[in-house]
């Protein structure tokens, strides 16, 4: 690991606290429908084991180094940390794999890895892994690999569904659909890993090294998140058409992007009121609707779009617009001739 950080400091544990408290509104709205259709992921789970989950783990365990109480010792406490803070009581076993890559993955879905890879290692001090970490154990709480198993099995057979006359388009819009709900999976992670280190300036420079591969004396917060503002603000339909081409394939939005989302977060206030305390319990989650979920998430987008200088995203809101009210004044319309013909 690198130098290490600031010195370590007292956290509040958020006990009972469910991965909903972290979870971005569009994310979110996925995973409460998901969650909804019973045996769903118990049939994923199943599958994957019978084809993948224990050939990945072998892959690793001869191939990387298995983090434990005598290897990379300071790793396997701050996970062990991360785990009490976020109230985790089953914990995945992490590996450290040579990687020149600045990254990190959870993989598996009945008994999720958390790899790290050796470049981050290297780069990022004690308390920016304890984010990292913390990102990871987010996607491991909230049941990502599950989901994420869906795209890569449509991805997998999206060039058999392109033979099906119609089947590629309809397999392109799904496909388009859940690689953006993927992406937005990584902000909830992203915010998981904000509640574990409890320090705002930590999640945000991780972000920044990221970027930058490490450069981290030579940028200035101010001018990262002017950057990232510059980016959001895009003022023509031909940038944004670009914006969504360049997006369309990532499995991660950029990374000025992923701060200035989770510095909206912290100005929201959702986060203090976590860490307070104010956090929706494990023990809640069954009675979770759907319907409040969905409304969450098309709340996000309607304040992202507003907040926004990007011109497509403002049109689609726009037009968004526009067909509520026409269905409003139609629905208006039918009414007031049943109300006649009654």
């Amino acid at each position: 690991m690198a130098a290490s950080g600031p010195p370590a400091r007292s956290r509040a544990t958020l006990s009972g606290i469910s991965s909903r408290a972290w979870e971005h509104p569009a994310d979110r709205g996925a995973l409460v429908a998901l969650r909804k259709l019973k045996g769903f992921d118990a049939l994923l789970k199943t599958m994957s084991g019978f084809l993948n989950e224990r050939r990945v783990r072998l892959l690793f365990l001869g191939s990387g180094v298995r983090v434990d109480e005598r290897q990379f010792t300071e790793l396997h406490r701050l996970l062990l940390d991360v785990a009490h803070v976020l109230d985790v009581d089953e914990i995945p076993e992490m590996y450290v794999v040579a990687d020149p890559y600045l990254n990190a993955v959870t993989i598996g879905l009945d008994k999720p890895i958390i790899v790290l890879n050796s470049a981050l290692v290297d780069l990022l001090d004690a308390e920016e892994l304890r984010f990292v970490i913390g990102h990871e154990l987010g996607h491991a709480v909230s049941g990502h690999a599950i989901y994420r198993t869906m795209l890569l099995w449509l991805l997998q057979f999206s060039t058999v569904l392109a033979s099906i006359p119609a089947g590629g388009l309809a397999a392109r819009g799904i496909i388009a659909a859940l690689q953006e709900w993927a992406r937005k999976s990584e902000l909830s992670a992203d915010r998981a890993g904000l509640l574990a280190t409890q320090d705002p300036a930590t999640a945000y420079r991780v972000h920044m090294q990221l970027a930058s591969g490490g450069h981290l004396e030579d940028l200035d917060p101010t001018a990262f998140f002017a950057q990232g503002q510059e980016y959001e603000n895009t003022e023509n339909i031909r940038d944004s058409v670009l914006k969504l081409l360049i997006t369309e394939q990532r499995s991660h939005p950029f990374a000025v992007v992923r701060a200035s989302e989770l510095r909206r977060w912290v100005d929201s206030g959702e986060y203090a009121a976590s860490v307070g305390g104010a956090y929706p319990r494990r023990s809640d989650d069954a009675d979770a609707k759907l319907s409040d979920a969905a409304k969450e998430a098309a709340k996000s987008y309607t304040e992202a779009f507003s907040q926004t200088g990007d011109m497509l995203g403002k049109l689609v809101h726009d037009a968004a617009g526009w067909l509520g009210s026409a269905k409003l004044w139609i629905d208006e319309q039918l009414r007031r001739r049943g109300d006649a013909d009654a």
